[in-house]
């Protein structure tokens, strides 16, 4: 890199605008580092680790060339980034361009061709390489903003590992002003991103000293009124209820209303088992679970929120309980009377929370008394946000900055509003920013008087990023709003001494960065040993990034590392049984039923292969064709990192994966499946009908373990939906155990339809309007306990859909596979008074 100017007032480099950038000698330091290996930078909020990435990219592209990619992960946050960037860097503003999701996929792909320098969150790009619409061969320079995230399953972890295996000549930088909050999280960040480097910049360094000042916390220690302690106690009655009935069941011998998660996740072990076993305590059990669980919210609103949020919580649950498909749980905890007693006490009270009265009187004096023109103030409700900035702006203007998903009858901000949003904060147009967590990370929000917690949080990541936004130009002020004897209390102390730790951490990582790079190596060198270390297409030229990427794509493979972001429905799936125990008699497909769809999507012929202009060259990829929604799971992803697999994403009309021109698949999870039989979705008889139509060979796969026992349904009617699938629809069913065993599926089944058949993929079909007989079956098979099967039965027998609806019970039963409980549910069904 160029020396350090350490005499200017500003820096001045190749691609740097002029006079644009103070020269602070620490940001040239830790550039100076990054520059050299791939490096964690370590530097408080606020003191400018893009200034330090943006040095690192400019002198990349000039001494290297190739483009820049940079990650962060909100959308707001990547806006804010390209915006200094077209400011700091002497490039044309075209050759910055921005990634998110409101670009579309195939301006994506053109834009990125041309671009030096791309700033994107993450999720798109990794959808950009699962769809094989980028390439990361040419990137030099790859910065992954507020890296702390990449754990578990977050989309950093499988970009820093493709990075590592595609581009020709990579440079790694993770930056966070609170990577961890041990040495043990730390290292982990640094082994999923490929980090050999960690350079540390603290308060205490006499080069960051000088740009900052002291930020004093303080705590205010608030009393709970009465009413709301008689809410919060009727609700906690009813959890030690639930309790005192798991205690009989034999899963706990807790009986306090504060129980920690911890317990309850023990809790749910032990029902798991029960369920496993087939023992109907087990299901029992669990909905007194969901009752505790969703009690322990409602007590949480009401000590730290408001009673405002508990009564709008108290309405999501009745909306929940009238809906159809309702569980009993919430059907039994609305009309619960010690919960309706808390309800009526809530709707009476005419208060909100004595945090509310708190917070306008840290504001009179912030923004009256001491003449302050800004305050933020956090919350991580955003019910409570919604409600503050209602209360709060009677007195001061007040704006709301929350993320862009519509939440319970909440609408969110797009991001051109989330932007005008912090335009007008920085430009004084109002004085109070109410938000939730959106605008915690990284951004640049302007120098504030205060910041407010409206409540703890409990984790000290979380808590050093709020803490930042104030104390950056000036003394700051820092404000804890704590209810006595709830869970604030434990959130703050946790926050605090996590805050401690990791404060003694970082600057002991300064220390010990040798020891931690000497870790990162011996990691590698073991994976290295165990025939796991060289990712494919890793260089030669740095062997100990290539080993580290690869060592986060093993753990992914492994289906470890899940993270709570993720939704994936089929996180927590075990594994399944065998669905035979000739693996090939699962394949087998009815041949008439066979025959005839080839007949109906023209796909057959007598030698069962079709001529092919894209297998001649033995060396093409596989090519796999994905779903986007499969994105969930990590297949896609998988299979995307696998040699000679080439995938593609669509939004697929029919099918989740497309293997070739007639074999598509339907991907089911145990739960999935079983929602299937117990909650009146037959939407996967639907999907598999469409499949019938467009493809000769449709596959459905059922992934995850104890099919049979997974709930208590009885064993005939999961095995009539098999042969439902199989003989009714000619698909083809297939188990698998978890996500690994699926890709491995997919790909030999692509292999063999691709290179052995030498058929090449083809994505055709669409979802087909029904005829009027298949319509006629849907609206029967809809009621729950009846299936298409039945529907066709109970047509034949009956003649008619009105026919069918105004059967009695006696009429019912006289039908061939038609007992009692399938006979009264259809008349619970029809005859029963409509109550939303």
């Amino acid at each position: 890199m160029a020396t350090t100017d350490a005499g200017g007032e500003h820096v001045e480099r190749p691609l740097v605008t002029p006079e644009f950038l103070e020269n602070r000698r620490y940001q040239t330091e830790l550039a100076e580092t990054a520059s050299g290996d791939h490096t964690l930078v370590c530097l408080p909020t606020g003191l400018g680790k893009t200034t330090v990435s943006l040095l690192v990219t400019a002198e990349r592209l000039h001494a290297v060339g190739g483009k820049a990619l940079m990650l962060a992960p909100t959308k707001p946050l990547v806006q804010q980034h390209a915006e200094f960037y077209r400011e700091a860097l002497d490039i044309d503003d075209e050759d910055v361009v921005v990634f998110t999701g409101e670009v579309r996929p195939d301006d994506r792909a053109a834009l990125w061709e041309d671009a030096r320098i791309v700033i994107a969150t993450p999720q798109v790009v990794e959808n950009d390489l699962v769809g094989n619409r980028i390439s990361l061969a040419d990137v030099t320079h790859c910065t992954f903003d507020e890296c702390h995230r990449a754990t578990g399953d977050y989309a950093y972890n499988y970009i820093a590992d493709r990075y590592h295996a595609d581009a020709e000549n990579p440079l790694v930088t993770g930056m966070s002003a609170s990577p961890g909050d041990d040495e043990e999280a730390i290292l982990e960040v640094c082994e999923n991103l490929g980090l050999n480097e960690v350079a540390v910049m603290t308060e205490n360094d006499a080069d960051v000293a000088e740009y900052t000042h002291d930020t004093s916390v303080d705590w205010n220690r608030i009393e709970l009124p009465d009413i709301v302690v008689e809410i919060r106690d009727a609700i906690n009655e009813v959890i030690e209820d639930r309790l005192d009935q798991l205690r009989e069941l034999g899963v706990t011998n807790k009986s306090s209303a504060d129980i920690s998660e911890r317990e309850i996740q023990q809790i749910q072990g032990q029902l798991r088992d029960l369920m496993n076993n087939d023992q109907s305590e087990g299901y029992q059990g669990m909905s007194f679970l969901a009752e505790v669980r969703k009690l322990r919210t409602a007590v949480t609103y009401v000590e730290t929120q408001s009673v405002e949020s508990l009564r709008r919580y108290f309405e999501r649950l009745k909306e929940a309980a009238r809906s159809s498909g309702a569980s009993k749980a919430d059907q039994r905890l609305v009309s619960e009377p010690k919960v309706r007693e808390a309800m009526r006490k809530a709707s009476d009270y005419d208060d909100l929370h004595p945090k509310f009265r708190q917070t306008r009187m840290l504001l009179a004096e912030t923004l009256g008394i001491e003449n302050g023109e800004r305050v933020i103030v956090f919350t991580e409700s955003r019910d409570t946000a919604e409600t503050l900035v209602d209360f709060l702006s009677d007195h001061f203007t007040t704006q709301k900055f929350v993320g862009q998903s519509d939440t319970d009858g909440s609408e969110g901000m797009t991001q051109s509003q989330q932007q005008e949003t912090l335009d007008r904060f920085r430009n004084g147009e109002f004085e109070v920013l109410v938000s939730t967590s959106v605008a915690e990370e990284g951004l640049d929000v302007p120098e504030v008087d205060l910041v407010l917690f409206y409540e703890p949080v409990p984790t000290a990541i979380r808590a050093i990023q709020r803490k930042g936004r104030t104390g950056r130009q000036a003394e700051g002020r820092v404000v804890v709003l704590l209810a006595e004897d709830t869970r604030d209390e434990a959130y703050f102390w946790k926050a605090r001494n996590d805050q401690k730790r990791m404060k003694r951490e970082l600057n002991e990582l300064k220390s010990v960065a040798g020891e931690l790079e000497a870790r990162l190596d011996q990691t590698g060198l073991d994976e290295y040993e165990d025939g796991e270390g060289t990712a494919s297409g890793g260089t030669s030229e740095d062997e100990t990034a290539t080993r580290s990427g690869d060592s986060t794509r093993n753990k992914r493979g492994s289906g470890a590392n899940k993270s709570v972001e993720d939704d994936d429905g089929s996180d927590g799936q075990a594994g399944l049984d065998a669905f035979a125990d000739d693996p090939s008699e699962a394949a087998e497909v009815d041949s008439e039923a066979a025959t005839a769809n080839e007949e109906n999507t023209g796909t057959g012929d007598d030698e069962g292969t079709v001529a092919s202009a894209g297998r001649d060259d033995e060396d093409d990829p596989v090519e796999i064709v994905a779903d986007q929604r499969e994105l969930d799971s990590n297949i896609a992803r998988d299979l995307s990192t696998r040699d000679g697999i080439e995938t593609r994403l669509e939004t697929l009309a029919v099918g989740d994966y497309v293997l070739s021109d007639r074999v598509v698949v339907e991907r089911k999870t145990v739960a999935d499946f079983m929602d299937t039989l117990t909650g009146g979705d037959r939407s996967m008889f639907e999907q598999v009908g469409d499949a019938t139509r467009n493809y000769g060979r449709p596959v459905v796969v059922i992934e995850g373990e104890d099919l049979f026992g997974a709930r208590n349904v009885h064993h005939k009617a999961i095995q009539g939906a098999l042969a439902s699938l199989a003989v009714d629809f000619g698909a083809s069913v297939l188990r698998t155990s978890d996500e690994d065993e699926t890709a491995d599926l997919l790909e030999v089944i692509a292999g063999r339809e691709q290179e052995v058949a030498d058929r090449e993929v083809s994505v055709h079909g669409e979802k087909q309007s029904k005829t009027l007989p298949e319509q006629q079956e849907y609206v029967v098979a809809a009621i729950a306990e009846v299936g298409p099967v039945t529907a066709r039965t109970l047509l034949e027998a009956f003649g008619s859909v009105e026919a069918v609806m105004t059967a009695d019970k006696d009429d019912l039963l006289e039908v061939s596979g038609i007992g009692d409980v399938t006979a009264d549910r259809i008349r619970e069904v029809i005859a029963s008074d409509y109550d939303p």
